[in-house]
């Protein structure tokens, strides 16, 4: 197969690693951030402008690109990658996620805190959209309200019609808020449909045998709970299909903040050190820092793009708003020494004015800043890794980052 991994470095003491990914369309250094294009597209930037502030693979959701423009039309482009004009590796997620946020209504949020148990829990203002039984999910489309069936055959064939080099199981991502007798079931049923996955993804590689290998991550679920994770993890790591294993895991799931490090520990435990692991739905600076020790690899996360629509800037100094009346007539860069494309040309004014004038371009050039300044931050990481200063780098870098005074 043209899939592999090999680690090239650890941290002492922890599962923290770095390693190489290969896949049919290029290699990807880890730790590595993978930047989230949803629908074949970082929303704002230019798959070409992607490349040149360091991406080094991008993420497209199976759901929407189901929807539209549909999975057979990217297959008959030459796959994602050419479809939208990226020549380097390509993930895809299974439509999972969907579950949770067409279902309870949360959108994008899976790092909630834990409440009062509810398994019927809709997001205030919402219905509804997505029902799942034991052979998949029956949901309507946000688009237009149709009504479409997923279950994990489906998703198999969908991310085989995508093409990315990297796919995950479909699996049932609950919230915090489902009581411990739900997520017990919730494990059992995404550990089901991972053998199911096994068996289709097996299937369809046979049949699409003139096509690239495409890796299968099965999708680790269990809650804030440690024996649920740990069985899990277990689960998956020796289930085999027909002779057919996973290339690798996916962490997912609801996650306590607080608790990130420690139920990645968890479920790192249980998994093979020669497989890489992908943490789905973090960018934030402290949650990196706090993956990478306990053993994930890579990560996704809409998070850059979407705060750089409103107006919301990372910096090593913090994050602020450029927006804000202070910045009217402020003629320096976004973040003073950076070297992404629009830091080297723009001001926070123009920036100020573009988004108050509500022109296009702001979001264009916010983006391009944040998405930088995540890529360069897990490079940073794992430069420090291979280095043997990663405790020093994150205490300089988290220190600077909480500690600056907060531009508003």
């Amino acid at each position: 197969m043209s899939f592999s991994f090999e680690v090239r470095s650890r941290l002492d003491d922890r599962p923290g690693r770095t390693g190489v990914i290969h896949t049919p369309h290029g290699d990807i250094e880890t730790p590595a951030f993978i930047v989230v294009g949803t629908k074949a597209t970082v929303k704002a930037v230019l798959p070409e402008t992607v490349h040149e502030l360091g991406a080094q693979a991008v993420l497209a959701n199976a759901y929407h690109l189901y929807l539209q423009p549909g999975s057979d039309i990217v297959d008959e482009a030459g796959g994602l990658g050419r479809f939208m004009n990226w020549p380097g590796p390509t993930f895809t997620d299974s439509g999972g996620f969907q579950v949770m946020s067409l279902g309870a209504g949360f959108k994008k949020v899976i790092a909630m805190e834990v409440s009062d148990a509810d398994d019927n829990a809709v997001a205030a203002g919402k219905e509804r959209r997505a029902h799942v039984d034991e052979d998949g999910v029956t949901f309507h489309s946000h688009l237009n309200g149709d009504r479409h069936r997923f279950t994990p055959e489906t998703s198999m064939r969908i991310q085989h019609e995508l093409g990315a080099d990297i796919m995950f199981a479909f699996d049932e991502l609950t919230t915090l808020m489902n009581t411990r007798e739900y997520q017990e079931r919730s494990v059992e049923r995404t550990h089901r449909w991972a053998e199911r996955c096994l068996a289709e993804h097996r299937r369809l590689t046979l049949e699409r045998a003139d096509k690239p290998y495409q890796a299968l991550f099965g999708v680790i679920q269990g809650a804030q709970y440690e024996d649920l994770r740990r069985r899990a993890a277990r689960g998956l790591a020796d289930l085999v299909v027909d002779g057919q294993r996973f290339d690798g895991f996916g962490l997912g799931g609801a996650l306590t903040k607080s608790q990130m490090g420690e139920i990645i520990g968890w479920m790192v435990d249980e998994l093979p050190a020669d497989k890489p692991r992908h943490l789905l739905g973090i960018s934030e600076p402290d949650d990196l820092f706090a993956a990478v020790e306990m053993g994930a690899d890579t990560f996704d996360c809409v998070n850059p793009s979407r705060v750089a629509r409103n107006a919301a800037i990372y910096t090593a100094d913090g994050r602020y708003n450029v927006n804000t009346a202070k910045h009217r007539r402020s003629f320096v860069p976004l973040e003073d020494g950076c070297d992404c494309y629009t830091c080297q040309h723009y001001t926070r004014a123009y920036l100020h004015h573009l988004f108050k004038a509500k022109e296009m371009l702001a979001s264009t050039l916010a983006t391009i800043h944040n998405e930088r300044f995540t890529v360069r931050l897990v490079d940073d990481i794992r430069a420090a890794m291979r280095q043997g200063r990663f405790d020093e780098f994150r205490a300089d870098f988290l220190g600077r980052f909480h500690s600056s005074t907060r531009q508003s």
